[in-house]
């Protein structure tokens, strides 16, 4: 399924540049494309839009303030959004608004291209790939650049304000990243993955032992939730099996 998507920017060369970078994906389709906010929000209250590729400073109504108008709605066809901006320190907002992604201006195709290729996976609920074995690896947002962090390395991923702590194989000190709960969440393998409390993201390949409500990682105790326990216990059946 292609994906409908808009292009939100008040500067015209901004804009042509992601509507340029939509036409050369093939599994992208641009149905709009806007200078404001304001007109862009009477686009989606009338239309079927998958994607939203959104500046965040323009005048009237800024794209986070859409960003969040968007949020608020109930339903669960609400397009998702990637962040275009010049601005870093909007970072923080745009994961609370629970945004695929966050390119910083000016960014390159392959930017472009890992960020949509993200929000395919998101919104057609698929795994990294179907055509191609799935990367063992992920890149997580640290201060001012990308990291690579292999994915056998995770052991979890705690939530810490607007930032996530994932715990690495030997490493003494977890690495701080930029992003939300969910978006960990959204970005990890569902095969390997799983998250048992509102705080806690546990890798499956390293659980040590299970103990009542509890799962031992090392030296660490996690605690399973009461809303996490039954696909947790799901997953310890088929374990069991």
């Amino acid at each position: 399924m292609k994906i409908k998507c808009i292009a939100v920017d008040d500067e015209p060369l901004a804009l042509d540049l992601v509507c340029r970078f939509i036409g050369q994906t093939s599994f992208l389709s641009l149905v709009g494309k806007f200078e404001n906010a304001i007109e862009a929000l009477g686009f989606l209250n009338k239309n079927e839009v998958h994607l939203v590729f959104l500046d965040i400073q323009m005048p009237d109504l800024s794209g986070m303030e859409l960003a969040r108008v968007l949020d608020a709605k109930n339903v669960s066809n609400k397009p998702k959004i990637i962040f275009t901006t010049a601005y870093n320190q909007f970072a923080i907002e745009g994961y609370k608004v629970d945004a695929i992604d966050y390119l910083l201006k000016p960014f390159s195709y392959e930017d472009f291209l890992k960020a949509s290729t993200r929000s395919f996976q998101h919104i057609n609920n698929i795994a990294p790939s179907n055509h191609h074995k799935p990367e063992d690896y992920i890149f997580l947002k640290v201060e001012y650049q990308l990291v690579k962090v292999m994915l056998k390395d995770i052991t979890y991923v705690e939530a810490y304000k607007d930032y996530v702590k994932v715990y690495l194989l030997d490493k003494s000190n977890p690495i701080l990243s930029l992003s939300s709960l969910k978006s960990m969440e959204d970005l990890l393998p569902a095969d390997r993955f799983m998250r048992i409390h509102r705080s806690f993201i546990i890798s499956l390949d390293h659980i040590d032992s299970i103990s009542r409500n509890m799962v031992n990682i090392g030296n660490t105790q996690i605690t399973i939730s009461e809303n996490h326990k039954e696909t947790f216990m799901q997953f310890l059946s088929k374990w069991m099996g």
